[in-house]
């Protein structure tokens, strides 16, 4: 059975190159049942759609795999329609979260056969098999597929409990000198040591989040969160350093500390293993205050350069209608307790919700402003399977669902205006407020980028 994995490309017009870590290791669990494959990785080589075209053209495909966000949905519909034009056999299988949130839209709108829902490192397999004895798909959890113009679901899957137990993907399955190249974009400035020295890559440690945030969607959210033992972790990390000479590494997670107990055990296993490396991941909000700086001067010594939190809002009402778990006062002590042992801070915020204003707007950028945090600033993007999806559709902003979908993209871009304030007064608020900030910390950016900085861009001590 011939197969094909694609790797699609969201924003071709940025130098990033993002690796696929949930590619790769559904990529990998292929391989470990015996198929081969090939790999079209649009991410890594940018081709363009005539590229792509004389590329598919070169070989006939049984079966063709691609996954992408569901802010990619435009991508996967231009994709499938292409692969179905060269390839008018083959069965299309779709992951990601353009699959999991939205899979009767996919299917009876695309040339996508089959949708993958949620964690896909058995199904996939199980599903090739299927294809491949000609077995009934009825069989195969975990997926929504359609048949004589009819789309039928299966039971969903659960979860693996125990992630431990996956192993550490083939990174080699993709172009890896591409991604290590490019994987500078990600890393914020000042660095810790000479530009060219650094050799970076990404890593998850977790899957899923506990929280249940009402403007975020992602394929676990319906799902128990799960995290890997510090054992597993660096046991990946000798790896990359071994094979790839890694030296730094953003451990790419919705959530990687969710307490004081699972990080301090991390970082001690990381001292105690003398392995050197720099490092950021994510934590909650108020996971730490003035009170933890002794495991923060820990996490400083075991080469931790950042953390990312979000605020979101500074707003209590817009945070209780975020369901976050969260009071701005605990985001204000975890920045100072963090500025003690210098450790910087990113982070980020959602505008537009409907009880925004240009009051609230001033709120939540103060709060930026007195802690020197230029934060990563989203407008409201509401996606399938969100509460406040079904919010812009009983208001009426979304009549055509599919019409909407094909116009995602960027959160940093205004689609969808949930607030009274007309779009170019909200869109002018922000931008003052961000400048103001921008020129406190001297960041010299243009206009343009004041929302689309193209970099990471962490706290000022």
């Amino acid at each position: 059975m011939k197969t094909l994995i694609i790797y699609p490309c969201l924003r071709p017009e940025r130098p990033h190159r993002n690796f696929p870590i949930g590619l790769a290791y559904i990529a990998s669990a292929i391989e470990r049942a015996g198929y081969k494959f090939d790999i079209l990785d649009i991410e890594a080589h940018r081709y363009t759609a005539s590229g792509l075209e004389d590329i598919l053209k070169k070989k006939e495909f049984d079966v063709v795999a691609f996954g992408t966000l569901v802010t990619g949905y435009k991508i996967a519909k231009f994709l499938s329609r292409l692969i179905r034009d060269i390839n008018k056999d083959a069965v299309i299988i779709a992951g990601n979260s353009v699959a999991s949130s939205i899979p009767e839209v996919l299917l009876s709108k695309t040339e996508v056969d089959i949708a993958v829902m949620g964690e896909g490192d058995i199904t996939i397999v199980e599903l090739l098999d299927a294809i491949e004895r000609n077995r009934p798909l009825e069989e195969v959890k975990g997926i929504y597929f359609k048949r004589n113009g009819k789309i039928i679901s299966t039971p969903k899957r659960q979860v693996i409990p125990e992630i431990n137990r996956i192993p550490i993907p083939n990174w080699d399955i993709f172009d890896m000198q591409v991604y290590v190249n490019e994987a500078i974009h990600d890393i914020a400035e000042p660095y810790p040591i000479p530009k060219e020295s650094i050799r970076a890559f990404v890593m998850n440690t977790a899957r899923g989040c506990p929280f249940h945030c009402t403007f975020c969607y992602h394929v676990f959210r319906k799902d128990k969160y799960r995290y890997r033992t510090p054992e597993s972790i660096l046991s990946e990390i000798v790896l990359l350093q071994k094979k790839y000479g890694i030296n730094y590494i953003n451990f790419y997670d919705e959530l990687t500390f969710f307490s004081k107990k699972q990080a301090n055990e991390f970082v001690d296993k990381l001292l105690e293993s003398g392995l050197k490396f720099f490092w950021n991941a994510d934590v909650r909000a108020n996971l730490f205050t003035e009170d933890d700086i002794e495991i923060l001067k820990k996490f400083k010594k075991a080469g931790c350069i950042g953390l990312g939190y979000s605020l979101e809002s500074g707003y209590p009402d817009i945070l209780k209608s975020m369901n976050k778990k969260l009071v701005v006062e605990d985001f204000i002590r975890q920045k100072k307790a963090l500025d003690l042992v210098n450790i910087k801070t990113f982070t980020s915020i959602v505008l537009g919700y409907p009880q925004e204003t240009p009051e609230t707007l001033k709120q939540t950028f103060d709060i930026c402003y007195e802690l020197d945090v230029y934060p990563s600033v989203g407008y409201l993007l509401p996606q399938p399977g969100t509460p406040m999806y079904e919010l812009a559709k009983k208001n009426g902003l979304i009549e055509d669902e599919e019409e909407y979908l094909l116009g995602l993209g960027d959160r940093q871009d205004l689609r969808i205006n949930l607030t009274n304030m007309p779009d170019d007064v909200f869109q002018s608020e922000v931008k003052k407020h961000l400048k103001r900030i921008a020129d406190k910390l001297s960041l010299n950016l243009s206009e343009e980028r004041l929302i689309k900085t193209g970099k990471t861009v962490m706290s000022k001590k």
